[in-house]
């Protein structure tokens, strides 16, 4: 790094810009200089590039030059270009060998019946169909101002809402991906109780779910159906009935010392910059894997946003059964665009694009350092219970409220969400942490954001402190601190699962 640009590694034949550089700026090796004003966070040519030849950052193929790129000219969407070419998937070759365990750290958490440990105390309003949302709505806002209640250690009361269960095929994946996103979050560890709302006459009967998830009711888990309830007004009132019954059984629980190992940690980025894969991905990678070597849990997800970076996954896959998940899901992915007329390369989005990411290829290879350096343990479908402990993956688009949807299903008890463009998100009842890539943005808008990760390229911090800090931030919020998002409110609406089949 020099003081206008960061090259990333002696193979690259790109440069990022760190700071905008105005034409005839010095950008990097000896001699270079910019030609025409170079944005922030973008890129600038080290060296002659031939049309055709690839574009290297990372050590890595981020594309191709549409047309010959001289030294010090913007390497962006206009002279690059995608096409496929063969990578090394070399399964479980760079695999590590755990470290020696460092001492035990802990964290203040609620320890449910089933060994599992909660971070938040909330009571859930679930839903089985779009038709019950508005009901589920109306009892989940009685709580705590219409209704004078103690709520005690509760956190509050959430209803989780969405906009399918009925018109879909009852055999299909979409239903199956509902039915799993409703089972994590009925059985949630940050849920002390849930209570669950249909219509009656819906495709996604309450009967059949509870059944197939091997769930049972009980005080803390009960369910209602408005056409045999009296309708709306006679429905909310007896929801709310219930759910003060299940407050005043839970509202005396108290936190207590648990070790980190009971930590399940979602890894998600959205609103991504090119200093993503710089600052805060990597940054959040080392948090992980300390998460790991304390017997946690990090779960990465979105398929389409490790495309092209597949390969740096397989090659930490414990075992070629768990890294040819990986690469089978890649294919589902590519023939499921296709079909549905799209491709895996409408990527990235214009906001990334604006902050310097020109391919799905570069925006990957920064998206998978938040998975840090450990082990790949294990493959999941899309909100399946992730019952490895060590570094996961779980399969999920990249849209973010749905990607962490799966993951808070799959029992993540908490989220760190990196972002460079901005992002505002919350998830109840999993809190979520935003990491900054870089100071500006933070600074304009830092009561949304939880750290400043652009202290690494312009405070002097290294990515493995960095990564400290927000382990201990992690710890602290799981004790019961409140993340950015929980302060301004956030995590009623960002409830998404996957939607996906026909609607009939």
């Amino acid at each position: 790094m020099n003081s206008s640009t960061l090259k990333l590694h002696p193979e690259d034949n790109v440069a990022v810009a760190v700071k905008t550089l105005p034409a005839g700026s010095e950008a990097g090796d000896s001699g270079v200089v910019t030609e025409a004003p170079i944005p922030a966070g973008h890129k600038v040519a080290q060296q002659r590039i031939d049309i055709d030849q690839p574009i290297r950052k990372y050590n890595q193929i981020i594309g191709f030059a549409s047309r010959t790129i001289l030294p010090g000219q913007h390497v962006h969407s206009h002279n690059v270009s995608l096409r496929d070419f063969e990578r090394d998937y070399a399964f479980g070759k760079d695999v590590k060998t755990p470290e020696e365990r460092p001492q035990p750290v802990t964290f203040e958490g609620f320890l449910r019946p089933d060994g599992r440990a909660g971070t938040r105390n909330y009571i859930g309003i679930l839903t089985s169909v779009n038709c019950s949302a508005t009901v589920a709505k109306y009892i989940g806002e009685a709580f705590p101002t219409g209704v004078e209640t103690d709520m005690g250690s509760l956190d509050g009361v959430v209803a989780f809402t969405h906009g399918t269960g009925c018109g879909m095929n009852i055999q299909g994946n979409g239903m199956e991906m509902l039915r799993r996103t409703m089972t994590g979050y009925a059985s949630h560890p940050n849920l002390a109780g849930v209570l669950v709302v249909g219509l009656g006459c819906e495709v996604n009967q309450i009967p059949d779910w509870l059944k197939e998830a091997g769930l049972e009711v009980g005080s803390l888990l009960q369910t209602m159906v408005i056409q045999e309830s009296g309708g709306t007004r006679k429905t909310v009132e007896r929801g709310i009935s219930m759910v003060l019954e299940m407050i005043s059984d839970q509202k005396s629980v108290q936190r207590q010392t648990l070790p980190a190992s009971h930590l399940t940690l979602g890894l998600e980025c959205g609103g991504s910059d090119a200093y993503s894969g710089i600052t805060a991905n990597p940054s959040l990678g080392a948090a992980a894997d300390l998460l790991v070597r304390h017997g946690g849990t990090a779960i990465l997800s979105e398929t389409p946003e490790v495309y092209g970076a597949e390969h740096l996954l397989t090659r930490r896959a414990v075992s070629e059964k768990v890294g040819r998940k990986l690469v089978d899901l890649i294919r589902w992915w590519e023939d499921y665009t296709q079909r549905n007329q799209g491709e895996m390369n409408n990527n990235p989005s214009p906001g990334n694009k604006a902050g310097g990411l020109t391919t799905i290829l570069e925006k990957s290879l920064g998206a998978v350092a938040k998975g840090g350096t450990s082990p790949l343990q294990e493959v999941y479908q899309y909100a399946e219970a992730v019952k490895s402990k060590g570094f996961v993956f779980m399969d999920s688009p990249g849209y973010d409220p749905v990607s962490v949807t799966g993951q808070v299903a799959a029992g993540a008890n908490m989220v760190c969400f990196t972002t460079g463009r901005g992002s505002v998100f919350g998830c109840k009842p999993a809190p979520s942490l935003k990491l900054a890539t870089n100071s500006t943005m933070y600074r304009h808008i830092e009561e949304d954001m939880d750290v400043n990760c652009g202290e690494v390229l312009d405070g002097g911090k290294s990515i493995q402190e960095m990564g400290e800090q927000i382990f201990q931030l992690i710890l602290d919020t799981a004790s019961g601190k409140p993340s950015k998002s929980e302060a301004q409110g956030f995590g009623d609406n960002e409830f998404l699962p996957w939607q996906m089949g026909a609607v009939m």
